[in-house]
């Protein structure tokens, strides 16, 4: 069982490609997530994404029955013994009021094995991990109309977060703007935060060579900005796993992104000619530097073979067997109560 639900149209592609992995997966049956069978049904093992998805909910009476439902699961899978798979998404502590970090921290504690997406998620003594790249996302917009690439055009598409360094990118872009200005950028996405919406706002009723679009996209509006763009900013403070790293190049468009471990050996991965790198902080010579480098095209395409969903899937059936193998071997390891 899966931690989330059938999926609906809002739902992260990414959820919905893994279950479609799954169910092509021989001697996999995957079940979507319900309360009433996470409590009451039968299956073999829980495979966790984001724990904290399963509190959220819109009003008191409403969030403290999940509460109460979460403290019932918990003691399922604690009492049958059932393994709990948990994708590591990104590596920050649980998050949250007092009782829902406590819910969350006693679920990571049942956690039999962690799927990491990067070789340089940590490991956790005691626990078992597989490592299963992050899928790419090419047979996903497969179907969906593209522009061709605009010279000198760069684009920050997705939720727009404080974290994500979007503020940085305006102060960066401005600079740039008084030297260069043939060179435009499209900020596109909901801002989580009104403050931040007026700040982008603000700068693009200051700047003529930057668009901003502060609404929630469709994923067709995404692939459309995406790919009229020559390049694709993301401009976090802090990067682990990305899937917007991963949508950018699944649409053949560099990217520019933090210098780290991680993106180092992303680079290393599709080609360095597709991952250029900011320092510390995001500068306007960054931002001219990619520029220049993309303002001709590129060719031929990012190397994504190691990230194909099939092979994702399989790897997926290996983790639950070694999840459920690791728990039978330490049933089989206890006394017996009868002493026989």
């Amino acid at each position: 069982m899966q931690s989330f639900g059938a999926p609906r149209p809002t739902t992260n592609p990414y959820i919905v490609m893994l279950q479609d992995a799954l169910r092509r997966t021989p001697d996999v049956e995957h079940l979507p997530f319900s309360w009433r069978t996470a409590i009451f049904g039968r299956y073999d093992v829980f495979h966790v994404h984001w724990g904290d998805t399963l509190l959220a909910a819109g009003s008191r009476r409403t969030r403290a029955g999940k509460r109460a439902a979460m403290a019932v699961l918990l003691a399922r899978l604690a009492l049958t013994r059932t393994p709990v798979v948990r994708t590591v998404h990104n590596i920050t502590p649980p998050e949250g009021g007092r009782i829902d970090v406590t819910l969350l921290t006693a679920l990571e504690r049942l956690t039999t094995l962690r799927i990491r997406l990067s070789p340089t998620t940590p490991e956790v003594a005691g626990i078992r991990s597989a490592l299963i790249l992050h899928g790419h996302y090419r047979d996903w917009f497969a179907p969906m109309s593209k522009s061709a690439a605009t010279p000198d055009r760069l684009a920050y598409v997705g939720l727009i977060k404080p974290y994500k360094g979007v503020e940085q990118l305006l102060v960066a872009f401005e600079e740039l703007s008084a030297d260069r200005g043939e060179i435009r950028l499209t900020v596109a996405g909901r801002a989580s935060d009104p403050d931040l919406a007026r700040t982008i706002t603000e700068a693009a009723d200051r700047l003529p060579a930057l668009e901003a679009d502060l609404r929630y996209l469709s994923e067709e509006e995404f692939v459309a900005i995406v790919s009229a763009a020559s390049a694709v900013v993301l401009p976090y403070r802090h990067m682990h796993n990305s899937g917007s790293a991963l949508a950018a190049l699944s649409l053949d468009r560099p990217i520019l992104v933090p210098d780290n471990e991680t993106t180092r050996l992303l680079a290393a991965e599709v080609g360095t000619e597709w991952v250029h790198f900011f320092g510390d902080e995001l500068t306007a010579g960054a931002l001219a530097r990619l520029a220049d480098a993309t303002a001709g095209g590129m060719s031929g395409r990012p190397d994504l073979s190691a990230r194909e969903w099939d092979a994702a899937g399989a790897a997926h059936a290996d983790a639950y067997r070694d999840a459920l193998g690791a728990v039978r071997r330490r049933r089989s390891a206890l006394p017996d109560p009868e002493g026989t």
